[in-house]
This record gives structure tokens, C-alpha cells and sequence, in this order.
């Protein structure tokens, strides 16, 4: 399994359908709750067309410190009552995030392997971790199961796109063209909004705006409030729509209806989303962003999906980046070998 075969579907090559009929098996997703851990499971196990349940742990101190190497919580040991583990073993789990490492792992032995295990992103604990492992091509992880890919996996899939287009959302359809996606992340523990970084983001999309542009703009839970207010206030006085948190979530709307996207650094999983549109996409770059997701944006910078944002438009002709059907395809094939060993 390589990147270069999973970027050659990805770039719009047809995907085989995955050697068995998924729909039987039974899935976990575990993660801590986290939303870009459990979006990139969610979206591969919609992808494969799995049934799944998701199980949320919450390890008490200090398993949760030890995470991943020490051992899961003893009141979620597999098979006891009550614990996130409980109840029949699944024949798939899905998991991401260092805390659910060892939960993983603990299924595996108590079901003497017959599960198959997945992880998304590097576990930290070797490859032999999980039965399949996906990483991004900047990460470091490789073995005979690694599977790896230029951009995450993830729910936005092409025909929900295509759904969004064909019925658009009434909230962004009335707007003038042309329409741009504004997808705002936040603070990390990586990096942190300067004032000088949210005073340049919000005066190159007044740019933008007072140039006849329509923004549709989101933005995120870890978003700094004074940046949040400043760019409500921005859309309240040139036109446009800001997501207040209300009514459905718009995000895939956006991203079906945008002529351009403008997106800011500290989320690769929003940058891997919004080329899978074939949009133009803008990176609104912050200092201290992760080295690792510039080896990303490098890359796609190299396919031609994306220029800095410096408040202008660009134009960018390449084909929707969606690696998402690869992966789906590759984790089938090592599950069809899996379940071999098992019949």
C-alpha cells in the first residue's frame, strides 16, 4: 500500500468497490471526542458503508496520562459492565487520538485479534499497533500495514457536495456571486491568534468584501472571542453570512457553493476538506504553524490547489483532492486478508 497509488484514486481515478460487503460487519468508532479524531473515523466508516456505534472514553488520571503506552481505565477493561468497552466485541474498531490507544489495543487481545483493528494517525507505538494504520504522507510512520495519503479522510464526500449544489442551502443562495468560504480555526497547543495575525486576517477580508465578494463565514470553538466578534461585525456591515451556531450546520453548503475558499493554517483537516471541492483554496498562513502540516500545504501548493491568501482571489484549475475513497479501499482489502485468516 503506497502513497503514490492511494493519490492516483484520489485525484479522480475510480476507486474498485471494496472486495466485501461491509454492511454486515459490526464497527466501533472510539475516540475521546474530539471532532477532527472522530470526523476522519466517521468519514472513512461512512465511506466504507459500515454501520457503527461510537464509544467515547474518558480515562481518569492518571490512565489518561500514561496514554498511549499505559493501560486503559480498569472500569472500562473489555467486558465489563458498564464500561465503554462493554457488550460483544465488534468485527471493526476505528480509533484516533493518543487516549485511545490503549483501549484499542486492549480489544484486540481480549478478542485474541479476531478484531480488526484501524488507526488514524501515527499511534506512537509502532506500527503493529492495529492491524491498519493511515498516516498523512508528512508523518514519519511507515510499515508493511501503513497506508498513506496526502490529505485526511473525512465527510466531505462528493455526493454530499453534489447534494448541496443541486439543493442549496436558502441561507447562501440568495447570495451575489462571487461567494467565498471563510473557515476559521483557533488557538492550539501549537500556536496561538496574535493580535497583529486577527488584525491582518480581518482587513484582508474586508478586501475581499468591499471588492463585491460575499463571505460565508464559520468559524470554530477554539476561535479567540475577539477575533469572533470582529468578523461578525465585518459581515453585519458589508453583507454576507456569519454562522452564529444556529440552525443546521452549513459547513458543507459552504463548501459546495464556493467560488473561492479562504482558510487559515492551524487546521490541516480544513484544508484537506475544502480541496476535495476543486475550489480555489486560500491559506490564510499563521507563524509557529505545525512543520508538519506545511509539508501539506506544500504539497497541495504543488498540485495546484493552493496559493497564499493576501486578500485577493487566485485562480487555480485543478481536480478535486478527495483521498478518502482510497483509504476506504485499502483498510477493505487488509479486512477481506484479516477475515481470511479467520475462515
Amino acid at each position: 500500500m503506497s502513497a503514490a497509488s492511494a493519490m492516483m484514486s484520489a485525484s479522480g481515478a475510480p476507486v474498485p468497490s471494496p472486495p466485501l460487503d461491509l454492511n454486515r460487519a459490526t464497527t466501533w468508532i472510539v475516540t475521546d471526542g474530539k471532532a477532527g479524531d472522530e470526523n476522519q473515523c466517521i468519514g472513512l466508516a461512512e465511506a466504507l458503508g459500515l454501520r457503527f456505534e461510537t464509544r467515547h472514553i474518558a480515562p481518569r488520571p492518571p490512565f489518561g496520562w500514561m496514554a498511549p503506552w499505559g493501560p486503559v481505565d480498569p472500569r472500562d477493561r473489555p467486558g465489563r459492565s458498564g464500561g465503554v468497552l462493554s457488550g460483544p466485541f465488534p468485527d471493526i474498531l476505528i480509533a484516533s487520538g493518543r487516549r485511545s490507544v490503549p483501549y484499542l489495543r486492549a480489544v484486540r487481545k481480549a478478542s485474541n485479534g479476531r478484531t480488526f483493528t484501524a488507526f488514524l494517525k501515527d499511534p506512537r507505538t509502532g506500527h503493529d499497533t492495529a492491524n491498519f494504520v493511515w498516516v498523512p504522507d508528512y508523518d514519519d510512520l511507515r510499515g508493511p500495514n501503513v497506508f498513506t495519503t496526502l490529505t485526511a479522510p473525512h465527510q466531505v464526500s462528493a455526493r454530499r457536495l453534489a447534494a448541496a449544489r443541486v439543493h442549496p442551502d436558502p441561507r447562501l443562495d440568495g447570495l451575489a456571486w462571487p461567494r467565498i468560504a471563510v473557515l476559521i480555526g483557533g488557538d492550539s497547543r501549537h500556536l496561538s491568534y496574535r493580535p497583529a495575525d486577527m488584525r491582518r486576517l480581518v482587513r484582508d477580508l474586508t478586501k475581499l468584501a468591499e471588492g463585491g465578494c460575499s463571505l460565508m463565514l464559520t468559524v470554530s470553538r477554539r476561535t479567540p472571542q475577539n477575533l469572533r466578534e470582529a468578523l461578525r461585525k465585518l459581515v453585519a456591515a458589508k453583507g454576507g453570512f456569519f454562522w452564529d451556531g444556529s440552525g443546521e450546520n452549513p459547513y458543507i453548503a459552504m463548501l459546495a457553493l464556493a467560488e473561492s475558499i479562504v482558510v487559515t493554517s492551524d487546521s490541516a483537516n480544513m484544508v484537506g476538506e475544502a480541496v476535495s471541492t476543486g475550489a480555489p483554496v486560500l491559506l490564510f498562513d499563521l507563524p509557529k504553524t505545525y512543520i508538519r502540516h506545511r509539508r501539506l500545504f506544500a504539497g497541495l501548493a504543488m498540485a495546484g490547489a493552493l496559493k497564499p491568501f493576501i486578500g485577493r482571489l487566485e485562480e487555480l484549475h485543478y481536480q478535486p483532492l478527495d483521498a478518502t475513497p482510497a483509504i476506504a479501499e485499502a483498510m477493505a482489502r487488509a479486512y477481506a486478508a484479516h477475515r481470511a485468516l479467520w475462515s
